[in-house]
């Protein structure tokens, strides 16, 4: 499958007050996430939602914030799938919600289609609700997932007694408490609370099922935890530059995998630039964190045009290429006769950057010298938006079996790479380097994307 899967993101609060308005601000902020599909659910004696295909600002109707009463209820924002979705059980009405992907979900739907199940769309979101359904209560049902679901999810579930929320044993999406008085929140990323005037509590830990009611947040079970393993392009990439993530602001560590990259130049005494500048909006943590190593002059060398959506999470390559074009001008006086470096947080197709270093030098720079933030990506990804074929990979087709096993094959790699793309170098953050900036534990990380090593084996 060459499409993406998406990260999405979920949002749930439980208030004395009506909520929708709270959802439609909480899931507004984490439209980065995914900009093709977006929905609420409330609960007010029967669950009301709707659900759109769409960005949040601009499709839903004050008709349906009329319709959709409650005080407690969840949302969602997605790239894939339509979600929250409904259904009558025997565990009552609920509405379920999640962020990330089922592995094994082809092989779950076919078992449960033998057992006499049927299905919508063949969701992931279908597969979890119906493993949740098939239990006695709400908190047994989530605790099966560990032992039936293959992949990773953070997840809300809407019912009578309030929201449930729970992340996958390991921990891989990322799921966050927030709260202001009577109103508690959860949330994909912290950034949701912050214009809702709530304050961080703390990250659900991997395993954890929660309920939050109008008493607050309650630990209802804790499951055993094989390892921590966060997924660690968060950071890098997916997550907004204003969140924090299992205790670390995403602006600190694209800053840090920015200096990163400015001390290997340092170090072997490369690149004698006149300006940094980002490929925006990722890249410009990385940019400024050079720049604050480097002292080599910030200057922006894009406008980003903030009516765009993000160009890797995309729904297909075809629409990956015309955002790409929509969301980036280039500001010509500023790169002229200018030795760049410019900074980005990946290379995956090299299309993208391959078009960038063109226009700078069409502009007139003398040098386009590339720094990217993460390592080399040389696998798919299994746990969310990501790639899912190794074609896709432009460092594939340089180290075809997916082995970088020391600084000469990085080096290696670098200069083909730069061949690619007609940059006047590329280097990146090696995995020790990458890390390191970040300053969580490799063994509470996922490196699979860079090194083909699943948390799952």
């Amino acid at each position: 499958m060459s499409e993406l899967r998406d990260n999405c993101g979920v949002f749930g609060v439980y208030s004395k007050f009506p909520c929708v308005y709270d959802i439609y601000n909480g899931i507004d902020f984490l439209q980065h996430r995914g900009q093709e599909f977006c929905g609420i659910a409330t609960f007010d004696q029967h669950i009301h939602q709707v659900t759109h295909h769409g960005k949040v600002g601009n499709t839903f109707t004050e008709q349906e914030f009329h319709y959709l009463t409650g005080n407690w209820g969840i949302g969602h924002v997605s790239l894939w799938e339509r979600q929250p979705m409904a259904w009558q059980s025997r565990l009552g009405n609920i509405s379920v919600a999640f962020s990330g992907n089922v592995i094994n979900a082809e092989e779950i739907i076919a078992a449960m289609k033998d057992q006499g199940h049927s299905f919508y769309r063949g969701y992931n979101v279908e597969v979890i609700a119906k493993t949740i359904m098939e239990a006695d209560d709400m908190v047994e049902g989530i605790a099966a997932l560990t032992g039936r679901i293959k992949g990773a999810y953070s997840l809300v579930i809407l019912a009578a007694e309030g929201i449930y929320a729970t992340r996958d044993v390991y921990g891989f999406r990322p799921l966050i408490l927030g709260q202001n008085g009577t109103r508690f929140a959860v949330s994909s990323e912290s950034r949701a609370f912050q214009n809702l005037d709530m304050e961080v509590v703390r990250d659900v830990r991997p395993g954890e099922i929660i309920l939050i009611d109008a008493a607050g947040f309650h630990t209802l079970r804790q499951l055993p935890s094989p390892r921590k393993a966060h997924c660690a392009f968060e950071w890098a990439y997916t997550a907004s530059i204003d969140s924090v993530i299992d205790g670390l602001y995403v602006q600190e560590a694209r800053n840090r995998l920015g200096q990163a990259l400015a001390q290997r130049d340092l170090d072997e005494g490369d690149t004698i630039a006149d300006i940094v500048a980002p490929v925006p909006m990722s890249g410009i943590g990385h940019a400024l964190g050079y720049h604050q190593r480097s002292q080599i002059r910030y200057q922006e060398a894009f406008l980003y045009n903030r009516y765009a959506d993000r160009s890797y999470t995309q729904s297909s390559q075809a629409a990956r290429e015309k955002m790409a074009k929509r969301k980036l001008s280039l500001l010509k006086s500023a790169v002229k006769d200018k030795r760049i470096v410019i900074c980005d947080d990946s290379i995956i197709r090299g299309t993208q950057i391959r078009d960038k270093v063109r226009d700078l030098k069409d502009a007139g720079a003398r040098e386009v010298h590339v720094r990217i933030a993460c390592p080399p990506l040389l696998y798919p990804c299994d746990f969310g938006v990501s790639t899912r074929t190794l074609e896709e990979l432009a460092a594939r087709h340089c180290f075809p079996e997916g082995t970088i096993n020391c600084f000469d094959d990085l080096r290696k790699l670098e200069t083909w790479i730069a061949g690619q793309i007609n940059a006047d170098s590329v280097k990146y953050n090696g995995i020790d380097a990458f890390v390191g900036a970040l300053g969580i534990p490799r063994e509470d990380l996922c490196l699979k994307c860079w090194n083909g090593i699943s948390p799952l084996t």
